[in-house]
């Protein structure tokens, strides 16, 4: 099974990047992906709660192809945010939530933590943008003292220090080392990094993701088919799927 751990869609055409759920499932015919993780691509008015139901919507119309996360923002205040996290855990169901202090202006381990300790009572994945475009509020030794509060959740590192220029590798590489709940998506990162993680961490740990549509899905699969060209095919089926597929319990 191949299945895209990072993938963006939107409610409509908010703007020319944007992709709606049935685009995405076109794009996932065409370069053979089975299953995809689907968070909103964040509408620049910040009204999540619409965008967050596209993605309950999206879901319910591909069950067998689209695993749905929600999107919880702390900026829009106290009550908003436990009452969006509840929602979409007990109301859509969803597999996790995502935090992105990046776009949402926050440091994760410190003015989010009320709310990653709420949503981490559901005993469900939580996903953390963990890039160099906002290394301050997102590096990844603050996602290491989040793991280290929260051992027993399972946290997702999405683009592993990625996202920006200097990549912060090296450091979610170590900080993965140090904290066995945290697993790795390695999108938006150069592919050489991607490859160190594998031989530092080993592919239990790391998770294909195309970061879709922001990169080409197939285009992103191909690299990664090539990067693990000289791996068995055991350890191709983890990264390109199953790694993913079993921390979700799918």
């Amino acid at each position: 099974m191949i299945l895209d751990a990072d993938c963006h869609i939107s409610s409509h055409k908010i703007d020319d990047l944007a992709m709606t759920a049935d685009e995405l499932v076109e794009q996932m015919d065409r370069a053979g992906v089975d299953k995809a993780i689907v968070w909103l691509k964040p509408p620049y008015d910040k009204n999540i709660a619409p965008e967050n139901r596209a993605i309950y919507e999206a879901t319910q119309k591909y069950p067998d192809r689209l695993l749905g996360f929600g999107w919880a923002n702390p900026r829009l205040g106290k009550e908003s945010t436990h009452a969006t996290i509840k929602q979409c855990f007990e109301e859509y169901g969803f597999h996790g939530i995502k935090f992105n202090g990046a776009q949402d202006d926050y440091l994760i381990d410190e003015f989010a933590m009320p709310f990653i300790e709420q949503a981490a009572t559901y005993d469900k994945p939580l996903a953390f943008h963990i890039g160099a475009d906002f290394y301050e509020n997102t590096h990844p030794y603050r996602l290491g003292r989040i793991a280290a509060r929260l051992p027993e959740t399972k946290l997702i590192m999405i683009h592993m220090g990625g996202a920006g220029t200097p990549p912060l590798h090296l450091s979610a590489i170590e900080t993965a080392a140090q904290h066995s709940n945290i697993s790795l998506i390695g999108s938006a990162i150069p592919e050489r990094m991607i490859l160190d993680a594998v031989k530092a961490l080993g592919s239990e740990r790391l998770c294909f993701g195309s970061d879709m549509p922001y990169f080409y899905m197939h285009v992103q699969l191909a690299v990664y088919r090539a990067l693990l060209r000289d791996y068995a095919a055991t350890d191709v089926d983890k990264v390109l799927g199953g790694n993913m597929a079993s921390l979700l319990g799918i």
